[in-house]
């Protein structure tokens, strides 16, 4: 709510082996290409609305992540660090442990920017296009595998992909009964337990399975406690050519906050766990934090998917689906004008008029989301055809309450509102899509899409116009339609993979852009076009590949330091930006117990022309400085991923390295606020026993994260102003909080299959 092994593939279908080569076992997964992907809708265990999914023949770059690897380092950690092997890929932290609120940046794209669906149905939130897994916990022990696709990718729903998508498929229906009970307990008090369950088959035609989990930790960064709460559920019916599901999953979240990070000076002084989140000053001076500072909210997931054959060429796949949220997060807010939250001013005992004051308020968001999308498959010879579509309808309701004011002198409701506003957003499109093999190996691609959206948002802001002396209005009508086609020609043979292909994507602003910006001039949807060519060769022995990007960029949204009437930093159109890269990957698997993964990424990401904005103690009288051409702000250069994995008999490990180059907190390229480069590496070991008497496996593991105690930031803010001296000379100053991460911590796993 918060503003893998690699292993060798059949000589004919090798070269998509070095697609997928940045996670262990992704090449497995490749490789199998046409044999489990193109069986899907087909099989009860593979039945889903994947219409989004790339395969062998799509000129495109990307990474299938298999459930096996996912449960080999699954001790509780999120999504985005399960990911932090795949090639772009960097994952951060608040409370620097990998659980609670993370996030993800891809070829340095952030969350906004990074389109995921489960089974085909868009995830990310409607208004704010972020993905917040702290709502959906342990949804990595109910997936099956993970696809990653870098840069504009398939035609998908939802939010447009700006530096990729993310798709994940949820457990397919199991034909046999099990049981499975895990448990996880480390460094800082992190634990997790999970229980699930499935009946197999039910008179041939039925299924049900179920996941109950619970995790919790104190946090590395001091009060970041998590505790978290999340459930999986499905009921399959499978007769004949039709297979229908119902999937129910979601979370329940409680965070204490970490997200204001702290300055480096404040960690020098109080050591790097300090949190200033919910600091305040007691009535007897001394420093105290409030104790309910945290963020609370439940999310659920309901979708009913259907796969449906036609003909042994056609085949149908559709799906509803509905998202219900709700929740808050509370805040201990210092010296605040009392006008800002509709409360008039007060008078002492001592006749003191007061203006300002310590209160405490809450932010609801109460949200539904729903709709359905469908997709019609042909295949037949040389030809793969698909035409689908999507509508969704959104409702967002936000506002917020004051519920506690220092000092008060006066009448004041409980849980006073002082803002109120509705979202409204109507999202549609519709797709073609074919491949079409030309012999010798050669397949053209052709995706167009066409995608309309209508927002709206009315009523009272949170913000405060001191032009007006009341909260802003706000009054949003926005349409947009936007055409995405996207082409591209691919070649395999004996091993051999080379592809390249040409998309467009358009982005509209997201929900922060209009409350937080200047009703006279709202931005403009943003456009990308993207190259990318790439070439793989994957033998038995080893497997190297490399894919080229190019992203250019009309338009696009970036911070500049402007702020707008209300004091709020605005995000301005820049005509032109682009990011520029090398996407290298290889795989040696010498023996057949060990391999050696490794990628890297080089980039180069600028804003061309770049004005920054600095205003006078931050507020008033902004200066203009043309910066020329700058990096773009959480953009590393150079990446590197590097992995040695063993599997001998039940014994298996994995030593994961990390490398992340030099980020700026800005896109000023201001050397004082940047993010260091480092270089952090975990070690995943485990044993499994099988045919132990009454269970099937039992496994168990151990994770040591940081294991050479790096000290480091993996996530940042940045801010700007000037001062005048008296002799007129204006002087700079800027500043920066940084997201310090856990040193070395371990934790253990047992798991126990029935």
């Amino acid at each position: 709510m918060k503003k893998n092994r690699f292993s060798a593939g059949l000589p004919v279908l090798c070269a998509a082996a070095l697609q997928a080569a940045a996670m262990p076992g992704a090449a497995a997964e490749s490789a199998r290409g046409g044999a489990e992907a193109d069986s899907l809708g087909v099989d009860l265990r593979e039945v889903e609305v994947v219409a989004n999914r790339a395969s062998a023949k799509s000129p495109i770059a990307y990474t299938n992540v298999l459930k096996s690897e996912i449960e080999k380092s699954n001790t509780g950690r999120d999504i985005p660090y399960l990911l932090g092997m795949t090639p772009s890929v960097v994952s951060a932290s608040d409370a620097g442990g990998g659980i609670g609120y993370t996030y993800m940046r891809v070829r340095g794209s952030d969350a906004s920017r990074i389109n995921v669906t489960t089974n085909g149905i868009p995830i990310n939130d409607a208004e704010s296009h972020r993905v917040y897994w702290v709502n959906m916990p342990d949804l990595a022990s109910s997936v099956r595998d993970i696809q990653v696709q870098r840069g504009v990718g398939t035609s998908t729903n939802g939010a447009g992909a700006f530096g990729a998508s993310i798709n994940m498929v949820t457990d397919a229906p199991s034909y046999d009964p099990y049981a499975e009970l895990s448990a996880s307990y480390g460094s800082y008090n992190t634990n997790k337990q999970t229980l699930r369950v499935g009946s197999g088959l039910l008179g041939d035609r039925w299924s049900v399975d179920a996941r109950l989990s619970h995790l919790g930790s104190d946090g590395y960064i001091d009060r970041a406690s998590s505790k978290l709460w999340s459930y999986f559920g499905q009921a399959a019916y499978n007769h004949g050519g039709t297979q229908l599901r119902l999937v129910a999953f979601g979370g329940k979240e409680q965070t204490y906050m970490a997200w204001d990070y702290a300055s480096k000076e404040d960690m020098e002084k109080y050591g790097r766990r300090y949190n200033p989140c919910g600091k305040y000053t007691a009535d007897d001076g001394s420093t105290a934090f409030y104790p309910d500072q945290h963020d609370n909210f439940i999310q659920h997931h309901f979708q009913l998917i259907l796969s449906q054959r036609l003909t042994d060429e056609w085949h149908l796949s559709a799906a509803l689906h509905y998202t219900d949220d709700n929740g808050y997060y509370e805040q201990y807010k210092t010296d605040r004008d009392l006008a800002e939250y509709g409360l008039k001013p007060f008078t002492l005992a001592d006749g003191t008029e007061v203006t300002e004051s310590d209160l405490v308020r809450l932010k609801f968001n109460r949200n539904h989301f729903g709709g359905g999308l469908a997709s019609l498959r042909f295949r037949k010879g040389r030809v793969d055809a698909t035409l689908g579509g999507a509508v969704n309808q959104f409702q967002g309701n936000h506002f917020g309450q004051v519920s506690w004011v220092r000092n008060y002198v006066g009448p004041i409701d409980p849980l006073q509102e002082y803002y109120r506003n509705r979202g409204e957003k109507f999202d549609a499109n519709i797709y073609a899509r074919a491949t079409v093999d030309f012999g010798a190996g050669f397949s053209a691609y052709a995706d167009l899409q066409y995608r309309h959206i209508h927002y709206t948002i009315s009523g009272v802001s949170d913000n405060f116009d001191w032009n007006t002396g009341a909260m802003g209005r706000l009054n949003v009508d926005e349409r947009y339609d936007f055409f995405n086609p996207k082409v591209g020609l691919s070649w395999s043979n004996r091993g051999h993979r080379a592809y390249a292909s040409w998309s467009v994507a358009h982005k509209e602003p997201v929900r922060d852009n209009f409350t937080d910006g200047d009703p006279d001039r709202y931005p403009s949807p943003e456009r990308l076009y993207d190259y990318e060519a790439g070439y793989s060769y994957d033998c038995r022995l080893f497997s190297l590949g490399a894919n080229l990007y190019y992203m250019d960029y009309k338009d696009q949204l970036v911070t500049t330091g402007q702020l707008s009437d209300t004091g709020n930093a605005l995000s301005v159109n820049v005509p032109r930006s682009y990011r520029l890269g090398i996407e290298l990957q290889g795989a040696l698997r010498p023996l057949s117990w060990f391999d050696w993964q490794i990628n890297a990424t080089l980039s180069r990401n600028r804003i061309k022309d770049f004005t920054e904005y600095i205003y006078e103690d931050e507020w008033k009288n902004p200066i203009a400085i043309d910066r020329g051409d700058t990096p773009i702000a959480f953009s590393p250069s150079f990446t590197l991923n590097n992995a040695f994995n063993f599997n001998v008999a039940g014994f298996d490990a994995q030593l994961v390295s990390r490398y992340v180059s030099k980020q700026y907190l800005n896109n000023a390229a201001s050397e004082e606020t940047v993010l260091d480069a480092y270089f952090v590496t975990d070690l995943h070991a485990g044993y499994t026993f099988r045919r132990l008497p009454g269970i099937k496996s039992l496994r168990i593991g151990v994770s040591v994260y940081n294991l050479f105690n790096e000290d480091y930031f993996a996530n940042g803010y940045s801010g700007a102003g000037y001062t005048v001296a008296p002799d007129g000379t204006k002087k700079i100053y800027r500043y920066a909080g940084y997201a310090a991460q856990a040193p070395t911590n371990v934790m253990g796993m047992v798991t126990l299959n029935f």
